[in-house]
């Protein structure tokens, strides 16, 4: 079974690559996961094999050679695929497999005449076999939004000249002009220009940074409503977006222990199975005195109690059902493997923005000095914000338009250099924008009223905006990205099962503190760039055991690739995010994680017992095979009635 797990598949089509995600539509989701299960050829192969073993069993009172020709067909259906895998695994690898031991105990039993009990183990086996692969096929991780992301075209400028060119093709120290709205193709210190840049793909902050000359900038990241002269100072292949890209291929391409401890054991399994068999027919006639016909009888028996059918459906049935539970929830697994590792969860950690926050600021305080309407005042900034796109601006025109407030005509509206906004609105001049104005004022009792509350809506862990009508100060306005209303009940429920809660982030140290002190996590992590994310998760994965990392953004795929299992938010997340990750969490609840875990640990619980069980049955048939001798039908319904039984144990599950 294992040859699913190599399969790719590609998750989350309809999120764009830019960063933002449309809202899927699940109806939609269910009937095309359903016509795609349909068209995959091993699950047409398997209901082909029922139906063909149904009408041999129907028409075999009336007609034993058609009975007979409608078996046979249904072991081709059903065992070709698992036939062919087998063999290829045996060919280029060298190795027996659970696919050919099946196909052999199918075949035995069809050689003695037991053609329905052979039909029925093909039918059994090829079905988990299609399940397994379909559920599978989504296992792999795939970054191909996230190569999309990457720039590959880039405007260079000598003496004078702009010529475009591929990305590959720049040097250190050549000047590349960036245009309004384009990605930043390369590394670099802006010479001349200056905008706000979304730089969310890299760092992870909440809001875009504005960037004047000097100031360092990232390839990926967005340039906003400037024309920027930008110095290169990296090669496209060593800037901070290839090193993203680098660290999620090289987490993917680590090869899970219980991966290839699986693949030793059915390997050894198999041989034994082979092995034992050709013992009892060639054997026992000169050891034990059998005949031939009782060495075979009993070998065919042994082949069949031997198989591992009810092992099998020990595992997949179960993890199945506990991912179509937590379908019903909005969280999608990509696979029965990362539902498994979803049970050894010891700490969840967070990205910060988008995940535990809402990703977009809002205004949380506005101050007036005496002699200024609260109200008017909002209204006169917004008049002016309105003609802004950085996102503070649309934070503040929102809140004006929450309230219901009038704006006000502006003019002269102009944006200052790397500071913020000013115009005139009935005839006086306003400005809004930082605060380092304050600290060029002359002290007063004012200024340090004004310094103080800037201290404190900063240590508050807000963005703090200056607002002056001509050269005095008039107020104040913080704004914040707000916590998600379930992200305290998130952590706390996961604190009560036992498992440590961190909070990862690129933002600033007194913003990820207050955040996280509200919150309640047990750990905050701020300032980090991806690589330094990944860091992180590898050392809570050293101290604590598997970790189970939440994000949403292309910053994060390195760490979402890196953790134990790697979960994105569905309906804020980027594309990458949604590709790279293990889990995606389609409502973007964060509440139900602690859930999950819980119905996972559950699910390990209950493949513990059905392993258990169907172990104890093999045994028990395989011991009375030899010691006193079962026929082959009993042993083809214990055999298949364990199946059953741990079928139905894992589907307790989907409650």
């Amino acid at each position: 079974m294992e040859n699913a797990q190599k399969m790719t598949a590609k998750i989350a089509k309809e999120a764009s690559i830019s960063g933002s995600s449309k809202t899927p539509n699940p109806h939609r989701k269910r009937r095309m996961d359903f016509r795609s299960m349909l068209r995959n050829r091993e699950m047409q192969a398997a209901i082909l094999s029922g139906v063909l073993m149904l009408g041999g069993w129907a028409v075999g009172y009336a007609s034993t050679t058609v009975s007979i020709i409608l078996y046979i067909l249904s072991y081709a259906a059903g065992g070709w695929l698992k036939a062919k895998e087998g063999v290829e695994t045996l060919i280029k690898e060298r190795e027996l497999d659970v696919n050919l031991l099946m196909v052999a105990a199918a075949m035995g039993a069809a050689s003695i005449g037991y053609w329905n009990e052979g039909a029925m183990l093909i039918f059994i086996f090829a079905l988990s076999g299609a399940l397994e692969s379909y559920t599978m096929e989504r296992s792999k991780k795939d970054i191909s939004s996230l190569m999309a992301l990457k720039p590959e075209l880039a405007l260079r400028v000598d003496d004078g000249k702009m010529t475009l060119v591929s990305i590959d093709e720049l040097k250190i120290k050549d000047l590349i002009l960036v245009k309004p709205g384009e990605l930043i193709p390369a590394d670099g210190v802006i010479q001349k220009g200056f905008s706000a840049v979304n730089q969310a793909s890299i760092t992870g902050e909440s809001v875009p940074v504005d960037k004047v000359q000097g100031d360092e900038v990232f390839a990926g990241t967005l340039n906003g409503e400037g024309v920027l002269y930008i110095e290169v100072t990296q090669t496209s292949d060593a800037t901070v977006f290839a090193k993203i890209i680098r660290l999620v291929e090289e987490a993917e391409n680590e090869v899970p222990q219980s991966e290839r401890f699986m693949k030793r054991f059915e390997a050894i399994y198999a041989l034994i199975v082979v092995a034992v068999t050709l013992v009892i027919i060639f054997a026992s006639p000169f050891v034990l005195g059998w005949s031939f016909g009782t060495s075979f009888y009993k070998a065919m028996v042994f082949l069949v109690v031997a198989s591992p059918c009810a092992l099998v459906a020990s595992i997949m049935p179960a993890l199945l059902s506990a991912i179509s539970n937590r379908a019903r929830h909005g969280i999608l697994f990509k696979g029965g493997a990362h539902m498994e590792n979803m049970a050894l969860t010891s700490v969840v950690a967070f990205d910060k923005t988008g995940t535990l926050t809402a990703g977009e600021p809002v205004v949380t305080d506005l101050i007036a000095a005496d002699g200024y309407d609260r109200q008017e005042l909002l209204a006169t900034i917004a008049s002016i914000e309105q003609l802004s796109e950085h996102p503070l601006a649309k934070a503040i025109v929102g809140k004006a338009e929450d309230e219901n407030l009038e704006l006000f005509p502006a003019e002269s509206v102009i944006s200052v250099t790397g500071w913020g906004m000013e115009g005139t609105v009935g005839a006086r001049k306003w400005r809004i924008g930082k605060t380092d104005v304050l600290d060029q004022m002359e002290e007063s009792e004012d200024t340090a009223y004004w310094k103080e509350q800037r201290s404190r809506l900063g240590g508050e862990g807000k963005t703090v905006s200056l607002i002056l009508e001509g050269e005095r100060v008039t107020g104040l306005i913080g704004l914040q990205d707000v916590i998600r209303p379930q992200a305290a009940a998130a952590v706390q429920k996961l604190q009560a099962i036992g498992v440590k809660v961190a909070m990862l982030t690129g933002d600033r140290s007194e913003t990820a503190q207050v955040i996280g002190r509200q919150i309640g996590v047990d750990y905050i992590y701020s300032d980090l760039l991806p690589e330094e994310k990944v860091q992180y998760v590898k050392q809570l994965r050293d101290e604590h055991g598997h970790v189970v990392m939440v994000g949403d953004g292309v910053n994060d795929a390195p760490a979402l690739a890196t953790a134990t299992v790697g979960m994105g938010m569905g309906m804020s997340g980027s594309g990458t995010a949604l590709e790279v990750a293990d889990v995606v969490l389609m409502n973007d609840n964060i509440e139900e994680i602690a859930g999950t875990i819980k119905l996972a640990r559950r699910a390990r619980r209950i493949i513990k017992q059905n392993m258990t069980f169907a172990v104890t049955v093999i045994l028990l048939l395989m011991t009375s095979n030899f010691l006193t001798g079962i026929a082959l039908p009993f042993g083809v319904v214990g055999h298949e009635g364990s199946t059953i039984l741990v079928i139905l144990n894992a589907l307790r599950l989907l409650r």
